[in-house]
């Protein structure tokens, strides 16, 4: 039988390498279908951003838009995840996938005919979430079908990465194709972007045990009960709600702050962005050998400090070199935390409800995230975006709190070992 043209890695040792996964071919192409589809999610963000400011005056409306995209992952991720550990998740993702190209297309088509408002471009990018929603799970799941297990914490990493580089290089593109043109071609470009990881998707043939179906509140019940009971998930996913509430202040905030703090222009708004993402790539390549030295609790709390810093230095920024600055440091302690708690939750997971658990902490996680934007978006209107800047800092100081309380598990607390390599 012919190998497909796509395939994972068979009968190889993994190594501590931080390039390791890219030994796999299933990885290494994902991997790059995927940076290029994030570059098209980014050009898109800083496309919706910036024109709902053009929309309305409104902080709260400039906010939800961040919120909108994570809406989603709370109200539908328990869903998602009782869906990625039921069904092939290759096809989860590729329903996702076209899910998010369509409403892409439409967004982009209704962008250009100058037919978009507040309220539809909310409703368009919260349909953009769904799909992000949907595929979450499923996506971050299939990470241990592509490599070896010893390799997983390399692999984590390097999807952050993939992440953070879109997220240097796509608003500032963003941004350049915004004043060229409009942000309908903001929008046509992430559209296109989602047609590489389909036809990756389609080619890949994972091996992988069928999944067991369960009835889906049956399913969802499970994956809560054991979260629910276990302490070292427990503490992941508190650490994981307080930091997202108070991060949501810098990134929900950036575009009001580049256009009424700072009176810049979308251009300057990617280079914002931009700087955050620097931050993240720089961060993501050596964090995964500081965590294994000093410990993720080390590592939590001093991104957490670092990005509660990035938000005083951004409250008090008076050009956009200094919010750059603010968001360079804003991206290192995002990616520190993500990263750390994303690969707690992932080796204390087992594989047959791995996809609940990660929807379980997307949840709460990006739940945290909306619920945030709209906080400090509202106390922004209310105040100022200086007040509500500080706020959000005061808020992650005070949750360091939980280094006494509940600190993150040690490196083998509660860790499932039971997944073989592939």
């Amino acid at each position: 039988m012919q190998a497909s043209p796509i395939q994972t890695a068979q009968g190889q040792t993994g190594q501590a390498s931080a390039l390791a996964p890219f030994r796999y071919p299933a990885f290494r192409a994902i991997w790059t279908a995927n940076l290029f589809s994030n570059i098209g999610a980014m050009i898109q963000s800083v496309g919706a951003a910036w024109l709902m400011t053009e929309l309305t005056d409104s902080h709260v409306l400039v906010a939800l838009v961040q919120a909108s995209a994570t809406i989603p992952i709370l109200l539908l991720g328990l869903f998602a995840g009782a869906i990625a550990d039921n069904f092939d998740r290759r096809r989860v993702m590729l329903a996702a996938q076209t899910g998010m190209l369509v409403v892409s297309a439409i967004l982009a088509t209704l962008s250009y005919t100058g037919n978009v408002g507040p309220w539809s471009l909310l409703a368009l990018t919260l349909m953009v979430g769904m799909g992000t929603a949907l595929n979450g799970p499923a996506w971050q799941a299939s990470v241990r079908l592509q490599v070896g297990r010893a390799d997983l914490p390399q692999a984590i990493s390097l999807n952050a990465i993939s992440f953070n580089l879109a997220r240097s290089v796509g608003p500032a593109l963003g941004g350049i194709l915004i004043s060229l043109w409009s942000t309908s071609l903001a929008f046509a470009l992430n559209a296109v972007s989602y047609i590489g990881m389909i036809v990756v998707l389609m080619l890949w043939r994972p091996v992988a045990t069928p999944p067991r179906r369960e009835p889906m509140l049956a399913a969802i019940v499970r994956g809560l009960r054991f979260c629910a009971a276990s302490p070292p998930i427990l503490k992941v996913l508190a650490r994981g709600l307080l930091i997202g509430f108070g991060a949501a202040g810098l990134q929900a905030l950036m575009p009001s702050i580049a256009r009424d703090m700072l009176h810049g222009t979308e251009l300057d708004y990617g280079l914002m962005l931009g700087g955050f993402g620097v931050g993240s790539i720089l961060t993501a390549f050596r964090i995964s050998k500081v965590r294994q030295r000093f410990g993720s609790e080390a590592v939590v709390t001093a991104a957490t400090v670092i990005f509660a810093a990035a938000l005083v230095l951004m409250a008090s920024a008076t050009s956009i070199p200094m919010a750059v600055a603010a968001t360079f440091l804003g991206g290192m302690g995002w990616a520190s935390t993500m990263t750390s708690l994303n690969v707690a939750m992932q080796l204390r997971s087992p594989e047959d409800i791995l996809g609940r658990c990660l929807s379980i902490y997307q949840a709460i996680t990006f739940g945290g995230m909306a619920l945030g934007a709209w906080v400090w978006g509202a106390l922004a209107d209310a105040t100022s975006l200086e007040t509500a800047l500080h706020g959000a800092a005061i808020w992650l100081i005070a949750s360091l709190a939980m280094h006494f309380i509940a600190p993150m598990p040690t490196r083998e607390e509660g860790r499932i070992d039971s997944v073989p390599a592939r």
